[in-house]
């Protein structure tokens, strides 16, 4: 891209903020020339750090506000009260065409409320979701919903395979996406009713790519679909389950290797392919949530993760740039909402 391109940072969102955020913009200065920064947050504390980083400084602009969304913050309460918060400002940005997306470490349920409000749903879409990637057998796949909503029906289920095929084309480059409804079995009478319901719309949604039907838990891991989809509930323990055990596995080998002196040994001869196996698993190279359905690009960044997390999750705002997610989404949901109407005329 020979474009500049303007990202919009909460700068006093995360565990960390604002040093992690700053830092991570600097790292993904470096990967992206063309970036430009917009970073909202308290100038006595943001400013220290950009006059550290000169050529990070050169390509941002500190907006100074004294107001943050904490991390506790119920969502009404941010959205009501926060209109000046480091948040709701980066977003804003946004809506006004001042920034091409925004990213933030912050509470995940007060972004979700303020992009929401800001920036509108797309037309057809009903709820955002939030969707991530996951590693699998093999590469990785994308998730949906990871966390908004937590109940949901046959049509979130459907709008939620609609914006994860239009991403999985775009940003994954696979042309004939496979997708599939997470499930309690593969058979078709398990699961609850908007499952089924929505499985059979599905059937005959004619979306790109091939739909498989139902999915189990260790067809996430598996690979078995580009893209897997589920209630906001079950995927954001699918999420945590699998963050736990990327964990408990790298422990394991830690403790495994410092076991005897054989071990070590050992583990002086596999350093190599440990280290492949570490970045694998490594949660941070998978850093940075999408909320899909939105006009406008928010991504969410883990707010534990470092700075080089938090690069990577900027570096999927430029990506949905580049690859025009919102344009896509948009035009799939127009094209599905043409051939229901007139699959309707006919039928009439």
């Amino acid at each position: 891209m020979s474009d500049r391109l303007t990202i919009a940072l909460d700068a006093m969102g995360g565990d960390a903020a604002p040093k992690v955020v700053v830092s991570g913009a600097n790292i993904s200065r470096r990967r992206h020339p063309q970036l430009d920064f917009l970073m909202f947050g308290r100038e006595s504390e943001v400013g220290p750090l950009l006059g550290r980083m000169k050529r990070l400084e050169a390509v941002t602009t500190l907006v100074h506000t004294d107001d943050a969304v904490g991390a506790d913050d119920k969502p009404s309460i941010a959205l009501r009260g926060g209109r000046n918060s480091s948040m709701r400002l980066a977003i804003n940005a946004v809506h006004e065409g001042k920034a091409a997306g925004v990213v933030s470490a912050g509470n995940t349920g007060a972004l979700m409320a303020m992009a929401k409000f800001v920036l509108k749903t797309m037309p057809g879409v009903d709820r955002p979701a939030i969707a991530a990637f996951f590693p699998t057998l093999h590469g990785e796949s994308l998730m949906l919903d990871l966390g908004a909503n937590l109940v949901c029906n046959s049509r979130n289920l459907i709008d939620f395979t609609v914006m994860g095929n239009a991403f999985a084309r775009s940003v994954l480059g696979v042309l004939q996406p496979t997708y599939g409804l997470l499930n309690v079995g593969s058979e078709e009478r398990k699961g609850h009713e908007s499952l089924h319901e929505a499985a059979a719309i599905l059937r005959t949604a004619e979306l790109p790519g091939r739909f498989v039907g139902f999915l189990e838990g260790d067809d996430i891991a598996k690979g078995t679909v580009d893209v897997v989809v589920t209630d906001g509930f079950t995927g954001n323990i699918a999420l945590k389950t699998a963050e736990g055990t990327a964990t408990l596995v790298n422990e394991y080998m830690r403790h495994t290797f410092k076991s005897s002196i054989m071990a070590g040994l050992g583990y002086l001869l596999a350093r190599p392919s440990l280290r492949k196996l570490r970045k694998r698993l490594d949660p941070r190279h998978y850093n940075g949530a999408i909320f899909l359905g939105l006009n406008g690009v928010a991504v969410k960044s883990h707010g534990g993760t470092d700075a080089f997390g938090f690069a990577n999750a900027i570096d999927v705002a430029v990506d949905m740039n580049v690859h025009g997610i919102i344009e896509k989404t948009q035009a799939d949901f127009a094209a599905l909402t043409q051939r229901s109407t007139d699959a309707r005329a006919v039928a009439g």
